[in-house]
This record gives C-alpha cells, structure tokens and sequence, in this order.
C-alpha cells in the first residue's frame, strides 16, 4: 500500500515521535532579513576609482565628492526633498495598483480556460506597449498630474503581477478545490482561505519584478512630462550641464531601488513564514 504524503526525502529522513522537523536555511541567508551589504562592494570600488581618477576641472565627469556637494545644495534649497517624495508617493502608489488590480485580473482570466484563451491575444498586445508611447496619451486624458503619473505607471508594471497570478492559478492543486467544496466554502471563503494564500508565492514574485520597473517608468515619466519628481531634476540638471547634480541623482535613484528590493524581500519573508504549510 502506498503511504499518501511521504517521498523519497520523508523515507530517508525520518522524524523521531513528538519531534517537529526543523529547515535548515541556505548557508548566508537570514530569513527576512536585508541582503549582505558585501555585494554593493564593486560599486564602492567603482565609486572610490571614479574619485581618485577623476579631474575637479572635468565637467562631464566630474568626481563623487562633487555630486554629494550638488546634492546638498539641492537640500539647503528646498527642491530635493519634495521632489524626492513626489517620486515615492507616485512609486508606492503605481505599485499597490498594480498589485491590487494584476492579483485580481489574474484570478479572474486564471480561473477559466475560455477566457485566458479569449483574452491572451489582448493582454499580449497590451504588455508589449511600450510605457514611453502611453505618455503622450495620459497627458491628454489627464493632464500633467500626479493622477497621470500614477496611471502610467500602473499600466507598466502590474503585467509581471497579472501573468504570473494567472500562471498561478493555473498550476494549483485541484485537489484543494475539491477540499474546498467538501468543506461547504462559499465562493468568497474559498478565494480568501485557499486560492489567495496558495498563489502568494506568485504573486510575490510579480511584485519583485514589478518594482524596479515601476521605479524606472516613474523617473521615466517625469524625465518626459517635467511633472514634479527626481526624473524632473535628472532633466533639468541634464539641460543647464549640471552633471554633477544629474549623477547624485541618479545615484540616489538607484539606492532606493535596492531597498525597495530589500524591503519587498523582507515582506516576502515574513509573510511566507506565517504561510502554513502546502
């Protein structure tokens, strides 16, 4: 008779009567914590050559120290701070959008073949639009607002959300829908206590794609419609030759994207942790 629910790995590993299996994480990993900060060693290394070769005198490539004095400068003036806010305000709410309306989609074209099916031509069309030719348009229907950053945005980033969800959906176990109706769930209980749980990995893993991207097209936004933000300076700097200023601002633009992936991989974490068991 074949034993339900034990593999090869369960039969050569057996656990003793009233001990729970414990897992043993990767080496040089900590569970929901930040990322070793050892990998930003080669950009140190690139930033400390960059001053120790660099010229005061060059005005194309003028060295690190010059940006952090350019940056300051922008602070003591005012226009860094909100410009800076004005891109995490329009990034954090691209993203959640993104993810409310990608996990959403998701479930509704995973959940039936005749639609994924009538649908997939639409949503390939759609994902391969570049974000850049939506611009022109959102700027018509909506103006040069905050409103049209974040719908921008939101278009650009919730696919990797939207088709890994229905990719997700797709892949689960039918056995836990079978549980599910054995049980009596309606339909509101079975998506919130068996489907949405079972698809946080996937979802998670579109959020983690989705975020620089969303970084990216905010910046790109901005840079394009002069709209408030750090892409609005990287421009301005870029037109009056402030290319000090411009690669502070770029430097600080890729900071935040690595803790936005930080922070997301620590939310990951956590949530996985309390996720019961498959």
């Amino acid at each position: 008779m074949t034993t339900l629910g034990v593999g090869p790995a369960d039969a050569a590993s057996p656990v003793e009567p009233g001990e729970r299996r414990r897992t043993t994480p990767a080496r040089g990993t900590r569970t929901g914590s930040l990322p070793p900060l050892r990998g930003l060693l080669p950009l140190v290394v690139f930033l400390a050559s960059w001053q120790l070769v660099a010229s005061r005198l060059s005005p194309f490539f003028p060295p690190p120290s010059d940006w952090a004095s350019a940056l300051l400068d922008l602070s003591r003036s005012g226009v860094l701070l909100p410009a800076a806010f004005a891109t995490v305000i329009t990034f954090l709410l691209g993203l959640v959008a993104a993810s409310v309306l990608g996990t959403v989609l998701g479930l509704a074209v995973g959940a039936s073949a005749r639609t994924d099916r009538a649908l997939q031509p639409t949503l390939e069309y759609a994902r391969a639009m570049p974000p850049a030719a939506v611009v022109p348009i959102a700027t018509l229907l909506l103006g040069f607002t905050g409103t049209m950053k974040v719908v921008v945005v939101t278009s650009a980033a919730i696919w990797s959300i939207l088709l890994n969800t229905r990719s997700g959906v797709r892949q689960l176990n039918p056995v836990m829908f079978e549980m599910a109706r054995s049980l009596q769930l309606g339909r509101f209980e079975r998506v919130r206590k068996v489907t949405f749980p079972a698809l946080l990995p996937s979802i998670f893993l579109g959020v983690r794609v989705a975020a620089p991207v969303a970084l990216v097209i905010t910046l790109l936004v901005e840079i394009l419609t002069q709209v408030d933000g750090v892409g609005a300076l990287i421009a301005q700097s870029q037109r009056n030759y402030e290319f000090a200023q411009g690669y502070g601002l770029i430097l600080v633009a890729g900071l935040f994207a690595l803790l936005v992936n930080a922070l997301v991989s620590m939310l990951q974490a956590r949530v996985m942790r309390h996720r019961p068991p498959a």
